[in-house]
């Protein structure tokens, strides 16, 4: 069975349906990219993916032993979250939240997994450091080594690189992509489908036109030929 799968699905807000009818599956190892115009539902779709709000209508559908508390989540960044007063460590230790359950406390191996995924994300040297100190890009860094610490299964990101310069977009693409390497599946929300077409493995493309499949029938779809071709980037079709 796939890791996760949607059936028939629409998600909304109370009766405003944003997108419906969607089909999709995400197995084990997948770097999902989800496309589409500004206002298509992208997050709200990744919201409801999350459980954070009931879907409309449809089904989502989870296998190989995925649980709600094994899925890691980089939300896109507000300024208020930019400017959260506390320090790297707590920030990253507060991803293992859901393995702590009620405890007061977190316990040795938790903090062991902090530390680990702070060192794997090159942001151990922060560890004392005030998370509003720190620029975009090591924040995104630290970010990562939270939602790590919640999986070893599954990331959903909603726009990763969003407000970073073009180097550390860069290194945060490259970032991901050793992560899906290591076999972590990847679902990430993305306005930049030159990118997504890159290092994608499958493309959901939802709004006005929908699409599903491999990258490699995405390029040779009219929804992908077009869009590539509305982003100047026409030149990927063989990427």
């Amino acid at each position: 069975m796939a890791l996760i799968e949607c059936k028939d699905l629409s998600v909304g807000y109370d009766a405003d349906v944003v997108v419906e009818n969607l089909n999709f599956k995400v197995n084990n190892g997948d770097y999902l990219c989800i496309v589409g115009e500004n206002g298509s539902g992208k997050s709200t779709l990744m919201k409801t993916l999350l459980g954070l709000q009931p879907p409309l209508s449809g089904k989502i559908e989870t296998g190989d032993g995925l649980l709600p508390n094994e899925i890691g989540y980089l939300p896109q960044q507000s300024n208020i979250q930019k400017d959260f007063p506390a320090s790297v460590w707590e920030i990253v230790l507060s991803g293992c939240q859901g393995r702590k359950g009620i405890r007061p406390f977190y316990n040795a191996k938790e903090k062991a997994l902090a530390l680990e995924n702070m060192e794997k994300m090159s942001v151990a040297g922060f560890k004392n450091r005030c998370y509003r100190e720190l620029s975009g890009g090591q924040q995104q860094r630290v970010l990562l080594a939270r939602a790590l610490c919640a999986t070893r299964k599954v990331l959903l990101m909603d726009e990763p690189v969003s407000g970073l310069d073009p180097k550390v977009t860069a290194e945060m693409y490259e970032l991901i992509d050793s992560l899906n390497k290591e076999g972590i599946t990847i679902i990430m929300i993305s306005h930049d489908i030159a990118a997504a077409v890159n290092y994608a493995s499958h493309i959901l493309h939802i709004g006005g036109t929908y699409f599903y499949g491999t990258k490699e029938d995405y390029l040779k779809s009219n929804v992908g030929r077009f869009f590539l071709s509305e982003a100047g980037e026409g030149g990927l079709a063989n990427a």
